[in-house]
């Protein structure tokens, strides 16, 4: 399988070999695609974590148990508004 690689991503590949971090070029890919397999891995994990949360949201609010988007943003502004405070409080010492 023939690949074309840009020049910077080469040399940077080159680099890895000569630093001794892999013996060879096949090493680096392999590390590479490697890493592509586990954040892969780790982004299905968090996208089906996700959808578990969205599945409990719906379900209570099917139940009829709803937050008042005001009161929250409001609550959320107070917090906040007194991390400000205790960071100047802080940074002042």
């Amino acid at each position: 399988m023939p690949i074309t690689l840009p020049p910077e991503l080469e040399q940077f590949i080159q680099s890895q070999v000569a630093r001794g971090k892999y013996a060879s070029v096949d090493e680096v890919f392999l590390a590479g695609i490697k890493l592509l397999e586990q954040r892969e891995r780790l982004y299905q994990g968090r996208f089906e974590e996700l959808r578990r949360e969205i599945m409990v949201g719906v379900e209570e609010a099917e139940r009829g148990e709803l937050l008042d988007a005001e009161a929250v943003i409001t609550g959320l502004q107070e917090k906040l508004q007194q991390r400000r405070v205790q960071s100047d409080a802080i940074c002042r010492k």
